[in-house]
């Protein structure tokens, strides 16, 4: 089992089964402190490289993952993973496709779908999950 985040640490989210993820923008300097274990980049392009495992979704800025099925897949591994180890979600600027990404761990570790927006603004950033469209994805993505 790996050392878990700081729970006040830069970016870092509770969820309720006291899981702990961090969220960031890659656009802004790596945080002090201990690095990831394992990562999820969510940007339109291939992410730059990093010394920690890590996945890419292709999620275009302001819009919606590429592959909805693989997208599940990998948020849920990293919900998962989130037990033991630190796991980062980071898209370039840290708060519309980070934020919908943490809406939906959330989802997953039971947080009501309906309620999972509001959730990430109050533990992570209150301008996350920045369009509709992301919106509908966080309440949709129970029943997918």
């Amino acid at each position: 089992m790996t050392e878990s985040w700081d729970p006040v640490g830069e970016g870092v989210m509770g969820l309720p089964s006291g899981r702990l993820v961090r969220g960031r923008g890659l656009r802004r300097p790596l945080p002090t402190g201990p690095e990831p274990t394992f990562a999820v980049h969510l940007l339109g392009g291939p992410p730059p490289p990093v010394a920690w495992e890590s996945r890419w979704l292709r999620w275009p800025d302001f819009r919606l993952p590429s592959d909805r099925s693989t997208a599940r897949a990998v948020l849920q591994e990293a919900w998962s993973r989130a037990s033991g180890e630190r796991v980062e979600v980071a898209c370039a600027g840290g708060r519309g496709r980070t934020g919908t990404a943490l809406a939906c761990l959330a989802v997953l570790d039971g947080v009501p779908a309906e309620e999972a927006v509001a959730f990430v603004r109050r533990n992570y950033h209150p301008r996350a999950v920045e369009t509709p469209w992301q919106r509908r994805y966080v309440v949709r993505f129970a029943g997918d």
